[in-house]
């Protein structure tokens, strides 16, 4: 069997640019190895519009790009962060057929039926409930002050690195933080890796990162590195190799 294709689905404020050190990294590793970095609605040119998005439109928009892509019937899928809330929806439209394996590194999964916000911890959920309506109701994407967003996602990176990142957040949906997930049609026979990163100072720090994994219903593979939230620009090198590893595991 050929090596499958990898699938790589962004996290919140970033488009599918943000993989570009890991992706680099990937082709020196196996340059036959093929890769697929997607764009979600509302980003770099990708029609939609993010104040009134939702998870079932990002879905589509990502299954439609594997299409596009000429893939054959043998995928990794791969999600940062707020793509918890897509990932598990992608490979339950694809089906076990097609992917042999999810991964979700630093991911923000909800218990099923419930909203992202709920996944915030104490007065954080409430607040972050709050303003994501009130978003919506004005009719205004969200986003992270660069102050914040240098504090929160990019500890332990060189200056080249926080350059990098900063230079590629963008605008993000506060529909989706209220929107409840569905998980019921996600087949229980594809396999389930999740990459923990251990400094991580977002909203998804190791303790919630170990409540979304319970939420997942577990997974088979927990693979720990020691950065920050954004580990594909922090350890490209290191996410490289696992992912790669990943892959091979299928050939």
């Amino acid at each position: 069997m050929a090596m499958p294709a990898l699938v790589l689905v962004h996290g919140g404020g970033f488009a599918g640019d943000c993989w570009e050190p890991t992706v680099d990294a990937i082709r020196r590793a196996d340059p036959e190895l093929k890769v697929l970095t997607v764009d979600l609605p509302g980003r770099r040119g990708k029609p939609g519009d993010l104040v009134t998005a939702c998870i079932d439109e990002w879905v589509d928009s990502v299954v439609a790009d594997i299409k596009s892509a000429e893939f054959d019937d043998n995928l990794v899928i791969v999600g940062h962060s707020l793509a918890g809330l897509t990932v598990p929806a992608i490979v339950a439209k694809l089906g076990s057929s097609r992917v042999r394996e999810m991964i979700l590194a630093t991911a923000q999964v909800p218990a099923n039926g419930s909203a992202l916000v709920d996944t915030f911890p104490g007065a954080l959920s409430w607040f972050a409930r709050r303003t994501a309506k009130r978003k919506v109701q004005k009719g205004r994407s969200v986003g992270l002050p660069t102050a914040l967003a240098r504090f929160v996602l990019c500890n332990g990176m060189t200056p080249a690195q926080r350059r990098f990142t900063l230079a590629r957040s963008c605008q993000e949906s506060p529909s989706v933080y209220l929107e409840k997930v569905d998980r019921s049609g996600m087949p229980d026979d594809v396999p389930r890796t999740w990459i923990l990163t251990r400094r991580d100072r977002s909203a998804v720090s190791m303790k919630i990162q170990h409540e979304c994994i319970a939420a997942l219903g577990g997974v088979q593979t927990l693979i720990e590195v020691d950065t920050c939230h954004m580990l594909m620009v922090s350890e490209p090198q290191r996410l490289a190799e696992i992912l790669v590893q990943r892959c091979r595991l299928y050939e």
